[in-house]
């Protein structure tokens, strides 16, 4: 989606509310400006503005699960920074181990056909003396 920056001029108090609420929802500035202007434009329902027209989204309930996200990773983040750094180096490596594991791909699996049982044989032989 195209974006536009924009100069808002605001009183510092609801600067510093907005700064809250938005640390509140663990989401950006940019965001809860955004959101405020929808549900404006939208005539205060709970709605968002897509291609020009208004769509009705249930963004009471959205908020609430970004809330609990938001607590869940701010409760996380608080407990991995009371370890050493040395710990935390360590569990970002086998993170980062276990990423690049999961990503490898499964070993293909290849179908020989064989006109004898002997053929198999010899293959087998062959392998089982090469390996």
């Amino acid at each position: 989606m195209p974006i536009a920056r924009i100069s808002v001029t605001l009183p510092r108090d609801v600067l510093a509310a907005a700064d809250r609420r938005a640390r509140e929802l663990d989401r950006s500035r940019s965001w809860l400006v955004a959101e405020a202007l929808r549900r404006y434009l939208s005539g205060g329902q709970n709605a968002a503005l897509r291609d020009g027209r208004v769509v009705t989204e249930p963004v009471a309930a959205y908020a609430a699960v970004a809330y609990e996200v938001a607590e869940a990773r701010r409760r996380h983040r608080a407990a991995e920074l009371t370890l050493p750094a040395a710990e935390r180096l360590r569990r970002a490596e086998e993170l980062g181990r276990l990423a690049r594991q999961a990503q490898r791909r499964p070993r293909r699996q290849q179908v020989i056909g064989f006109d004898s049982y002997e053929d198999f044989y010899q293959w087998k032989k062959a392998r089982l003396v090469g390996a």
